[in-house]
């Protein structure tokens, strides 16, 4: 299994080193990339986490003239699951409104339909209420894309961020063979396994306050 990690301008990204941990640690064992976009670098170094973690640069470093391979088509074509864990307010707009102007946002344009995508949001609570916030979630629903609730902490500066804890817990109850037969069964079970694994743990990773 082959899961693709995406990580954007959020404080909460500050635990995808964990995160990565955590879905090596799995019993499926799965193979892990990280796609990151350019603000996401401010909250972690690439050399805490146990991927490869790409980004814009990676793009255009591979390709050089016709005929030389699209990192982010490479990506789509590798990966049997994308987890976008956190999505920032800006590339959640960005991904509604069809904008692919980064590494990550072309992986989303160019993802396969029949595979599935979940996204955490993640931004402060002001941000959270405004009303295209709701708009641009339901748009990434009616793709088909598996949203994983916000919750809630209060930060320093006064204001509540919302944001998803990115704990997994084991996932014993699940076979690793159901989990590898799940996209012949168009992807529920792997869809559903993975929103269990990603809320069912009461071991929350706070992000820092701010």
């Amino acid at each position: 299994m082959n899961v693709l990690v995406g990580c954007t301008g959020s404080v909460a990204s500050v635990k995808i080193p964990q995160l990565v941990d955590n879905l090596l640690d799995l019993d499926i064992k799965p193979n892990v990339k990280v796609v990151t976009t350019s603000n996401a670098l401010h909250f972690f170094n690439k050399t805490d986490v146990k991927a490869p973690v790409l980004c814009d640069k990676d793009e255009w470093e591979m390709w050089s003239g016709r005929g030389d391979p699209v990192l982010h088509i490479e990506l789509r074509r590798w990966a049997d699951l994308f987890l976008i864990a956190p999505l920032d307010a800006n590339t959640l707009a960005k991904i509604a409104g069809g904008i692919c102007d980064n590494l990550l946002t072309c992986v989303v344009r160019a993802w396969d339909s029949k595979r599935p995508l979940l996204f955490a949001p993640a931004m402060n609570t002001q941000m959270w209420q405004h009303p295209i916030t709701a708009k641009h979630i339901e748009t990434l629903k009616s793709f088909g894309y598996q949203e994983i609730p916000c919750v809630s902490k209060l930060l320093e500066c006064g204001d509540t961020e919302r944001y998803k804890a990115v704990t997994l817990p084991d996932p014993k109850p699940v076979a690793p063979s159901r989990w590898m037969n799940s996209r012949k069964k168009g992807s529920e079970l792997s869809i559903g396994f993975m929103l269990h694994i990603l809320t069912s743990s009461n071991d929350v990773i706070q992000p820092p306050y701010l």
